[in-house]
């Protein structure tokens, strides 16, 4: 009887196996859960690479390419008489840009010339020394006026780490040979004028006469406009005739000594990212090519909506839905080397790729993914 029992039992749970081995079989050679089940798995781990990638390796397309766009405005009116560019033509620092037609203003030295020795002959005079010193003078301030505005740009750029230290030190050293000359002018003007002894030199006629002298050389100094620096000319509509005004844009100078990248990074993006810390750069204008840079700057405030009105009450406008936008950031970056030039175009766009630290899992995949997307650049 007990063996009875035991092959019924047998028997029982034989099936049993047989439906559990059957169902495993059928779950193995079911495609769709075989499918799912690698999605899962690749979703898991891509959610997981962008927790840590978004602190410890952050990247963005919101980056574009920037440099200091200079609008080229005469300070005197008149007839252009010459270009001497072309539309994005490159040009380096003290080019003729243009000329507008300088004969209205050499008449209005030559009058002022002769204001001036007319002046002196009242009063038993000799001018010509004095004319003389003056224009040097006008030529030493017009030097030093050029100096002042390419150095503060130079001690600008230096701050953001876009050009070294020692650019600094010689845009100091020009000021100080520029003041130099200026005081050295000076005191020619000065030696000359005591020539015209006490008398002379305190006559309302003879310092009315210089002033309109030196502001007749300095208007034709102006009437050539030269490049500030290395660059770039664009938006250029006007040719030989057109009548230039003061104050009016003629043509825009696109400089190319300073340009960096832009990258507007979120919020929770941006805590581990430091000036110094390494950067791949993908541009768009360039598909399949990495450019080295490195972060020189993380912006610490953006604007925000303004408050109300005085004597109105603060306005507050909630966001409404699960998720509020996330807060961007400008994080500035130099290119590390001059590979890119060639590519770099103003307002061209770019990703980036930051590696704020020294995990080489995290960095390795921000490596790869940065070259992938230099490739897609080929199709869009």
């Amino acid at each position: 009887m007990p063996e009875t029992g035991n092959t019924a039992d047998a028997t029982e749970a034989t099936p049993e196996k047989d439906n559990i081995s059957t169902e495993q079989a059928e779950t193995k050679k079911d495609p769709v859960k075989r499918v799912t089940r690698i999605v899962l798995y690749i979703v898991s781990f891509l959610f997981i690479w962008y927790i840590l990638a978004d602190r410890l390796a952050p990247w963005t397309d919101q980056a574009r390419i920037q440099a200091y766009v200079i609008p080229i405005v005469p300070e005197v009116s008149g007839r252009v008489e010459a270009i001497h560019v072309s539309q994005n033509q490159v040009v380096k620092s003290g080019d003729v840009l243009l000329e507008i037609d300088p004969v209205d203003y050499e008449l209005a030295v030559q009058q002022a010339e002769s204001a001036l020795q007319i002046a002196g002959q009242d009063i038993g005079a000799d001018t010509a020394a004095v004319s003389n010193a003056q224009a040097k003078l006008v030529e030493a301030q017009a030097n030093l006026d050029h100096m002042l505005v390419q150095s503060k740009r130079v001690f600008e750029v230096v701050e953001k780490g876009v050009l070294p230290k020692f650019e600094a030190d010689k845009a100091t050293a020009a000021v100080a040979t520029a003041k130099a000359k200026v005081e050295s002018a000076r005191a020619e003007l000065k030696k000359a004028k005591s020539k015209l002894g006490q008398k002379g030199q305190q006559n309302p006629k003879i310092q009315s006469a210089i002033t309109t002298l030196k502001q007749a050389q300095r208007d034709l100094n102006r009437t050539k406009i030269f490049a500030p620096s290395d660059g770039g000319i664009t938006n250029l509509n006007i040719d030989a005739g057109h009548y230039a005004s003061k104050g009016a844009p003629v043509m825009t100078f696109i400089s190319v000594d300073e340009i960096w990248v832009q990258a507007n990074l979120r919020e929770n993006s941006v805590a581990n990212v430091k000036a110094g810390n390494s950067v791949d750069i993908s541009l768009d204008v360039a598909p399949g090519k990495i450019f080295k840079g490195t972060v020189s700057s993380v912006g610490f405030a953006v604007k925000q909506q303004s408050g109300g009105a005085v004597g109105d009450l603060e306005k507050i406008e909630g966001d409404s839905g699960w998720l509020r936008d996330a807060q961007r950031f400008p994080v500035i970056i130099n290119f590390a080397d001059d590979d890119s030039k060639g590519y770099r175009r103003l307002g061209g766009q770019a990703d980036v790729q930051i590696y704020t630290g020294g995990n080489w899992i995290i960095n390795a995949l921000g490596w790869i993914w940065i070259r992938v997307l230099s490739w897609l650049s080929y199709i869009y």
